[in-house]
């Protein structure tokens, strides 16, 4: 196709661009449009933030019915197309990797910092100046006003205690699941302290050791931990148990191997069709008996057992268990020091795994079985979590509450510096920032003082999800903060007590000092990115589409 080098000054930008383009430029046209969409996926998520925040319930493209409370569930399943709002969800996915916790905040805080631009525009402000206000304030706040926070509340002191790790988890886990965190954060806990390494130095632990196994019926108070692996069926074979033994895992099936080249055997009376089923047999028994001569007692196949080979495996007074998915099969290598063989065989002793007890079980009217290890045993540090609950769609959030619980306690292993919660980091920081405002000469104060305010956005929140007048605990909570009581937080306990002002001058909730970092500077960057933002141009959609359907 030819190119026409011709520019058509007249038709200003649609000249110069393919047909089907769309272009919104300026303050209305780009930055206001980016704000309010912004704002409104953060309208979406602020109920949830906080232990009274309220579920949502999405239906994804495929059907699938997700009813959560966590922030960074919410935005994926959203599906968001504005690319502005996308950038907040991609900054609620950041943190949801790093840290496990304070995805809201992310959303709720850029958000609301979004939301606070629109009076600075109407007062005459140019977006640079809320920029630049917005940087200093930032750089401000995380160099000088929140260190000092994390001073007011003794710091994770030892990571292999379990009332420590309680400490820090119980708080996370209340946040996503209120009324089941004593139950819960005892668990992770335990799970986290069976998966660190046994030397002497800094208590560490990878995330991937902790697994969940989730179990329809019963209900949460019957959850508990397992040191090793559980696997969600039944075994093969008569023979349930199995104490000190070695394993092998197949990532194969264990059967018969058919021949890459296809062939045909021909046979001319009975006596050939009988000799044949008898090689095919002998073959297979060699195998089976090869392995167990090895000492092996537990056979894992990541593919079908035929019956031939079950019958043998039986014979030999082996275990079995078939295991579909290689996810699956790799978590049971890494919990039982095995390796995944590709072919059938008796295997070296480098190969084999171990584990010092294994059992079927019955948990729910479900057979489960159980790879567990002692608690010396240096084969492997990997906890299982099994989870109770009478839905799976409670299962699903408990397992988001765990996974947060057990991202906080890396987290804290870490840092253990903690800042104190319930809203009250927030509201010492806003009164900071508002005098840091007053301090400064320029046109960026308002943007400063624009930034104070969207502090307060946490506090406020929490009341109003809790049920109490967000007016009066605001109120009550910057004057306990400008008496001094730095510490002083959101009561929720107080939701529906007359008379009660809804603060506690000392909360007991408390928040990773690592974790507000990040959930503020991500919050901050998102926000400072869609601000920067004074043009969209986008392509006519591939496909005949509509260009830009979600901007409109």
């Amino acid at each position: 196709m030819a190119q026409s080098m011709a520019y058509n000054q007249a038709a200003g930008l649609g000249g110069m661009l393919k047909s089907g383009h769309q272009s919104m430029e300026g303050v209305q046209g780009a930055t206001l449009r980016n704000v309010e969409a912004c704002r409104g996926i953060s309208t979406i998520t602020r109920t949830s933030l906080g232990p009274n925040g309220m579920n949502k319930l999405v239906v994804n493209h495929l059907g699938k019915i997700i009813v959560t409370s966590d922030c960074a569930t919410i935005v994926k399943a959203l599906e968001i197309e504005h690319p502005a709002a996308k950038m907040l969800q991609l900054a609620a996915e950041a943190q949801d990797f790093e840290c496990g916790d304070g995805t809201n905040l992310v959303v709720s805080f850029a958000g609301e910092l979004l939301a606070q631009t629109e009076d600075l525009f109407r007062m005459g402000l140019h977006p640079s100046d809320a920029v630049a206000g917005f940087s200093k304030a930032a750089d401000k706040l995380l160099e000088d006003f929140l260190p000092p926070m994390a001073e007011l509340v003794p710091a994770m002191a030892d990571g292999r205690s379990m009332d420590e790790l309680v400490r820090v988890i119980k708080p996370v886990v209340a946040a996503k699941q209120l009324g089941s965190e004593d139950i819960l954060a005892p668990l992770v806990a335990e799970a986290c302290l069976g998966s660190m390494s046994s030397s002497s130095g800094p208590a560490s632990f990878s995330v991937d050791s902790v697994r969940v196994a989730k179990i329809l019926g019963g209900d949460i108070s019957q959850s508990h931990v397992v040191h090793g692996f559980v696997a969600l069926r039944g075994l093969e074979t008569s023979v349930t148990s199995a104490k000190d033994a070695k394993i092998v895992v197949f990532g194969c099936g264990i059967e018969a191997s058919s021949t890459e080249a296809k062939g045909t055997v021909l046979m001319k009376n009975a006596d050939d069709l009988k000799n044949y089923n008898k090689s095919e047999e002998k073959k297979m028994e060699e195998i089976i008996k090869g392995i167990a001569d090895a000492g092996i007692k537990v056979c894992v196949a990541g593919g079908t057992v035929s019956e031939m080979a079950l019958h043998f495996i039986e014979r030999y007074g082996m275990l079995c268990l078939k295991i579909g998915s290689k996810w699956e099969l790799r978590r049971l290598c890494a919990a039982t020091g095995a390796t995944a063989l590709v072919r059938l065989g008796a295997p070296t002793p480098d190969e084999m795994g171990h584990c010092d007890h294994i059992h079927q079980k019955e948990v729910g009217g479900r057979p489960v079985t159980i790879f567990s290890q002692s608690e010396g045993s240096l084969t492997s540090k990997l906890s299982t979590i099994v989870l109770r609950a009478s839905t799976s769609s409670v299962l699903a959030d408990l397992e988001r509450a765990v996974d947060d619980g057990v991202h906080a306690a890396k987290t804290a292993c870490k840092n253990g510096k903690l800042v104190p919660g319930a809203g009250a980091t927030e509201m010492e920081l806003s009164l900071k920032v508002r005098a840091f405002a007053d301090t400064c000469p320029g046109l960026d104060q308002y943007a400063i003082r624009a930034f104070g305010k969207a502090l307060e956005v946490v506090p406020r929140t929490l009341a109003e999800n809790a049920g109490m007048d967000q007016g009066e605990v605001i109120a009550a909570l910057g004057a306990a903060h400008a008496s001094g009581k730095v510490s002083a937080g959101v009561d929720i306990g107080a939701m529906g007590i007359a008379g009660a002002s809804g603060v506690c001058d000392e909360t007991g909730v408390l928040d990773l000092y690592t974790t507000k970092v990040s959930a503020l500077k991500l919050a901050i960057d998102s926000a400072l990115t869609v601000l920067r933002v004074d043009q969209i141009i986008m392509s006519k959609q591939a496909g005949g589409g509509a260009a830009g359907a979600g901007m409109m």
